[in-house]
């Protein structure tokens, strides 16, 4: 069915996003790591430290938890009760994905309508860090929950569009997300 391949392909076109915003916030790991490396030598080794580097440390951070996000759920990388859905025939399996993707879609939503407010609140003031040294530009920082929250939507839809497929024709083989990118 043309509709169906078209919806894959739509589906593989998200996943391939979201792998590439992944592997970008694989740098910032690496990053962070340097960061706090560059910390402790400056601590133990120097005696001196740096606010601003060591809330650069929880700055990092946020992109590798929020951005990161979509892409473990892209690679299988969640948590997952496999105890009774490893049992359930196939079309049960793509049944239950569907449910979960609709209802993550849900709640994403609700939390990107609560974010949103938030961040702007943040930028409209000029809010920075409390401490003398820190960062500046705290928004940017709040910033990354909105844009967490949008790619796992991003995410859940890519996922929905593909447990929708064998729903609607049953002869279609598809394999999971981590396995197409």
């Amino acid at each position: 069915m043309a509709m169906t391949q078209t919806l894959l392909r739509v589906s593989d076109t998200l996943d391939r996003v979201i792998d590439g915003i992944g592997r970008v916030t694989g740098w910032c790991a690496f990053a962070l790591v340097l960061v706090m490396s560059s910390n402790v030598l400056q601590r133990y080794v120097f005696h001196t430290g740096s606010v601003a580097l060591q809330e650069l440390e929880w700055h990092l951070m946020a992109p590798i938890c929020m951005l990161g996000l979509s892409y473990a759920i892209l690679k299988d990388g969640h948590v997952q009760v496999d105890i009774l859905y490893g049992r359930f025939p196939e079309r049960l399996k793509r049944l239950v994905d569907l449910v979960s993707c609709i209802l993550v879609v849900l709640v994403v939503g609700f939390l990107l309508k609560l974010s949103i407010p938030y961040v702007l609140q943040s930028y409209s003031i000029g809010e920075s860090s409390p401490d003398p040294g820190g960062l500046s530009h705290r928004w940017m920082l709040k910033a990354m929950l909105p844009l967490g929250f949008i790619l796992l939507l991003v995410q859940s839809l890519a996922a929905m569009l593909r447990a929708v497929v064998p729903i609607i024709d049953p002869s279609v083989a598809v394999k999971s997300a981590s396995h197409t990118v």
